[in-house]
């Protein structure tokens, strides 16, 4: 079992516990509902830069990445940076993160806010829009073709953007489907926790202009980014290189700053 699978076992044992502590009718019922939504896909066609910086306490392969940060400051930090967007982690016992991460988030900034999740239920959508966020994350690999279709269309009847990650050409060509605003191709083999730009290079020519292209994991240079930018890439997260730091809405203001 790779950690793929141990995270999306582990997932299904916590939504369970939560539809049965917060009913549906509760979420939708939240002040966060009925906000009207930013579009990251919009933000990063507009964009110089294209930076989507993320807030990630640690991770299966890095284990601690930063604990001591309050998620305000850094949504904040990332907002005056001029970031297009902010990826939250919301998993709790293999990232550290949570919820509450997004709610406070959402009360500290305007801009986009993903949440990033393994998301394997309709449940999490209406969670995610619940707690404010405006875009989702699905990954290709741990999902079917129908629940792409299914999990895509109700976040867009919901109003929030939808970026699909891939890390092959396998899980690009059943992906595709026109209730998808972004497609993330994930530089990082989670078989063996390898990162390789070549990932993002190959996919490219076979991912449709009217999708946002967004590269995922490894990109820690000014060159990286400027490597993959005639490859169609007009996205791109980022997230230990600033976390690292001690002060990530600096680290990623001096990085854009570089950028432009």
């Amino acid at each position: 079992m790779n950690i793929l699978d141990k995270i999306v076992k582990d997932k299904r044992i916590e939504v369970n516990l939560r539809k049965g502590l917060i009913p549906l009718s509760q979420l939708e019922a939240s002040v966060l509902f009925d906000r009207d939504s930013a579009s990251l896909a919009h933000a990063l066609r507009n964009s110089t830069t294209g930076i989507i910086a993320e807030h990630k306490r640690r991770s299966p392969s890095k284990s601690v990445i930063n604990q001591d940060l309050n998620v305000q400051d850094v949504a904040k930090g990332y907002e005056q940076a001029g970031v297009c967007g902010m990826s939250v982690l919301t998993d709790g016992k293999y990232f550290g993160g949570s919820l509450d991460d997004l709610l406070l988030a959402r009360a500290a900034v305007k801009m986009p806010l993903l949440r990033k999740e393994f998301i394997i239920d309709t449940y999490q959508i209406i969670e995610a829009k619940a707690y404010g966020a405006d875009v989702i994350l699905l990954i290709a690999a741990i999902l079917s073709k129908a629940e792409i279709k299914t999990f895509s269309e109700l976040a867009k009847s919901l109003g929030l953007d939808v970026l699909l990650e891939v890390h092959n050409e396998e899980e690009l060509h059943k992906s595709i489907m026109p209730s998808l605003d972004m497609l993330g191709v994930n530089n990082r083999n989670l078989k063996t926790f390898d990162v390789s730009l070549e990932t993002s290079k190959e996919l490219s020519e076979i991912i449709p202009d009217d999708f946002v292209k967004v590269s995922e994991s490894g990109i820690s240079s000014i060159e990286a980014i400027k490597e993959l930018r005639p490859y169609g890439y007009q996205g791109f997260l980022i997230g230990e290189n600033f976390m690292k730091t001690g002060n990530p809405g600096t680290s990623a203001t001096e990085f854009i700053n570089t950028l432009n």
